[in-house]
């Protein structure tokens, strides 16, 4: 089997949901990101590229006429590379990684590309879903599976200790670590400018996250509705926005990444998807990293950094609680996360790889790192990784 690696990763700025691109379409945001990775890996032979997966969680309109092949096509590919799309909803970026990572493991590939891509400006969630009455009709879920908000406040019913002070409290650092590395340049370094137009103030270049909310306070978070339940616990402070916006990353086996001179920034170790009651989504990640844990041979005390998606503050406290992490633990999210940078579905899976990547050239004392997220319809993903940079000591972040 080939050791697969993550050669390099980048996004477009996040937008809110009809804002920031407004005026601009899924697939053309997507190829400008695809056209700044290949642009910052001159060294890439583009015909050589075997395959390109690009996932949408709405694969319609603009994101629709199997966008792997025809962002392929806009972004410059040679025509010989062939491309198609992914859909696991929340992890299809992390699906179309692990895919292809696949593919290049059994060695039938040695270079790859994938994707993620979600504007939900111009796809708003469940748009032109149809669920099958049999759902609702022969109790196979609770009407709560179908709504991501209900699922949290399923979890937090599930586990009263993990209060919603607690939630807001882990929101407040989210947006705190976010301004933090804007601070420090951390986030730039991985951002594809994107060409934006607005109707009214005409054409502008997207640079930044436009999400994030540095002045946030914990009296804010309190003071903030719960639109998912009266006086519940979840609320637009301690969970991900809609939003839009494109990640992008070359793949290789070792191999040939060493033979063409590109960088190493993480090595696959392995990966694993698990499903849970729809009812509490948010609790996928746990079932999918003891799995994947377990097929790599080590516990969570190997991990030394963890990318674990914000979808909701209550769905990362679960997962940190079962595994005994602190609320702060700074292991967790180093750059902050998907509360405070935004959440467009699809494309996330990768913006946790390119900030553990990110990580583990910060720590080269960590020689493991995982990232993961829950999906909709109950279930979780994994991905461990390795570091290349590793030298040696406790594997843990000071």
């Amino acid at each position: 089997m080939n050791r697969v690696v993550l050669v390099d990763a980048v996004r477009s700025p996040f937008g809110k949901a009809g804002s920031l691109y407004q005026g601009t379409r899924a697939d053309d945001i997507l190829v400008r990101v695809m056209r700044g990775l290949l642009e910052r890996n001159p060294g890439l032979p583009l015909a050589q590229i075997d395959d390109v997966a690009i996932a949408a969680a709405s694969q319609t309109g603009d994101q629709g006429m199997n966008i792997g092949r025809s962002a392929a096509i806009l972004a410059g590919l040679p025509k010989s590379v062939p491309g198609y799309s992914i859909d696991r909803w929340c992890a299809g970026a992390m699906t179309a990684v692990t895919t292809l990572a696949g593919a290049i493991a059994m060695g039938s590939y040695d270079l790859a590309i994938a994707g993620g891509v979600e504007h939900m400006g111009n796809h708003p969630m469940g748009e032109l879903m149809d669920p099958n009455p049999r759902y609702l009709a022969e109790k196979l879920v609770d009407p709560d599976a179908l709504a991501m908000g209900n699922t949290a406040e399923r979890l937090h019913d599930k586990f009263p200790h993990l209060t919603k002070e607690r939630a807001d409290a882990y929101a407040l650092g989210s947006q705190r670590k976010t301004a933090d590395a804007y601070a420090q340049g951390e986030i730039q370094r991985d951002l594809i400018p994107v060409a934006i137009r607005n109707p009214e103030l005409g054409y502008g270049v997207a640079t930044t996250d436009e999400p994030p909310r540095p002045g946030t306070t914990m009296e804010v978070l309190a003071g903030l509705k719960t639109p998912f339940r009266p006086a519940g616990r979840v609320t637009p402070g301690n969970a991900a926005g809609l939003n839009d916006g494109a990640t992008a990353a070359i793949l290789a086996s070792e191999g040939k990444a060493k033979e063409l001179g590109l960088p190493i920034k993480a090595i696959l170790v392995n990966f694993a998807f698990a499903g849970v009651e729809p009812e509490i989504m948010g609790y996928g990640p746990v079932p999918s990293t003891i799995k994947a844990l377990a097929k790599a041979g080590l516990t969570i005390d190997d991990i030394g950094l963890l990318e674990v998606n914000e979808a909701f503050a209550i769905q990362v406290l679960s997962f940190l609680d079962y595994f005994s992490i602190a609320d702060d633990d700074p292991r967790v999210n180093i750059h902050g996360g998907a509360i405070a940078v935004g959440h467009p579905l699809a494309s996330s899976g990768i913006r946790l790889m390119l900030n553990l990547a990110r990580g583990f050239e910060k720590h080269p004392e960590v020689r493991y790192g995982i990232t993961t997220m829950c999906i909709g319809l109950g279930m979780g993903g994994t991905v461990i990784w390795e570091n290349p940079h590793f030298v040696g000591s406790t594997g843990k972040v000071a």
